[in-house]
This record gives structure tokens, C-alpha cells and sequence, in this order.
């Protein structure tokens, strides 16, 4: 297990890394607005685990390979940046009451969701890049290092899924004001905006 002090400099690190508006969580508060937090809890498992994958890997080295290999990086990339563009589209044609958005309009299963958040964690070079600096230097080689990655990977997605749900939570909110009215178009508009910034974020990222 990792000493306290490296406990404590890293939870509040992570955690402002975590909080900071990222793919991930730029998406977490759109499928907030759009979809309520409860089918946006899918999406955050996929992301979930995208991110212990890409942790997990960084701290063994297997990361080092996906560097070497980038053409990996561009098939999920541009994947995912499609789905998330077609969606995005998706909500700027729509024009009608926003619960029939989020039910059969745009048909997004649970597993879509969960795939939205592993492509969008697993393609992010950047989160790898995050993962490979910010990682080995709390991992001591005189621990045991399965209890270290456990211990780190644990913090690491309560800090993710707290970091979510806080904007998921703020993009329900922000839905209940935009519903009111003709707002209901310009919230289909802002949400389908921000997935389009998200989907080219990923691709051009």
C-alpha cells in the first residue's frame, strides 16, 4: 500500500486533474442535459473502465506499445469522434419536447452509452499521456505493487465517477431551466453543439 504522504499529494492532485472540463466530463454533462443522470450512469461505467485500462497500462508499461503503434490511437479516434457527431446532429434537427429525445427519437442503448465513455477514455492520447507522467512517480518498486495499483485505481475512479456525476448533475439542472418554452430548441442545439466539440476534441486531440 502506498505511504500517507504519497496519499496525500496524490488525491488532491488527481482529484484537480479530474475536475478540470475535459472530454469526458464535457460529455458526462451533456448526456446529463439530454438524457438525465441515471442513463448518463452508463457512459460513466464505460469511461470508468476505459480509464483503469489505460492506468493499469501505464503503470506495467504496456503503454509504451500503443505509442509505437498510433494508427490504434486513429481508428478508435475517428470511431467514436463519427458516433459522437452523428448524435450531436441528431439533437440539432430535433425540435420537439425534450422527452421524446431522450426515449426514441435518438435510440441510444446502454451499451452505446458505455461504448461513448470506454472509446472516449481508451482514445484519448491525452489521458494516456496523463496516466504515464502522473503514475510511476507514486509507485514505489520496494512495495508490493498489485496492492499500490489497486489502492491508486481505486482513488482514481471515485475521483472520476464523483467528477461525473457533479456534471451530469449541473447539465440536469441546466436542462430543467432550458426546457421552459421555446428554450427547449436551443438546449437541443447546446447539446448537440457540445457533443460535436467533444467528438472533434477526440479526433483532433
Amino acid at each position: 500500500m502506498p505511504e500517507l504522504a504519497v496519499l496525500a499529494v496524490f488525491i488532491p492532485t488527481f482529484f484537480f486533474v479530474s475536475i478540470t472540463p475535459g472530454m469526458c466530463m464535457t460529455l458526462a454533462m451533456t448526456l446529463g442535459m439530454t438524457l438525465g443522470v441515471k442513463r448518463t450512469l452508463w457512459m460513466m461505467i464505460g469511461e470508468l473502465i476505459g480509464v483503469a485500462i489505460v492506468a493499469t497500462a501505464s503503470v506495467l508499461g504496456v503503454a509504451s506499445i500503443m505509442f509505437n503503434y498510433p494508427d490504434i490511437f486513429a481508428v478508435l479516434k475517428w470511431l467514436g469522434g463519427a458516433y459522437l457527431t452523428y448524435i450531436g446532429i441528431s439533437m440539432w434537427l430535433y425540435k420537439d419536447e425534450m422527452s421524446s429525445l431522450s426515449d426514441s427519437h435518438i435510440n441510444i442503448t446502454r451499451r452505446s452509452l458505455f461504448n461513448q465513455g470506454f472509446v472516449t477514455a481508451i482514445a484519448n492520447p491525452k489521458g494516456w499521456s496523463f496516466m504515464i507522467s502522473l503514475l510511476p512517480p507514486f509507485i514505489s518498486i520496494e512495495r508490493d505493487l498489485t496492492l499500490q495499483l489497486v489502492v491508486l485505481l481505486g482513488i482514481i475512479m471515485l475521483t472520476e465517477f464523483s467528477s461525473m456525476m457533479a456534471y451530469a448533475t449541473g447539465g440536469k439542472t441546466l436542462r430543467v431551466f432550458l426546457s421552459q418554452g421555446d428554450n427547449i430548441k436551443w438546449m437541443n442545439r447546446i447539446a448537440g453543439s457540445l457533443m460535436i466539440a467533444v467528438a472533434l476534441w477526440l479526433v483532433l486531440g
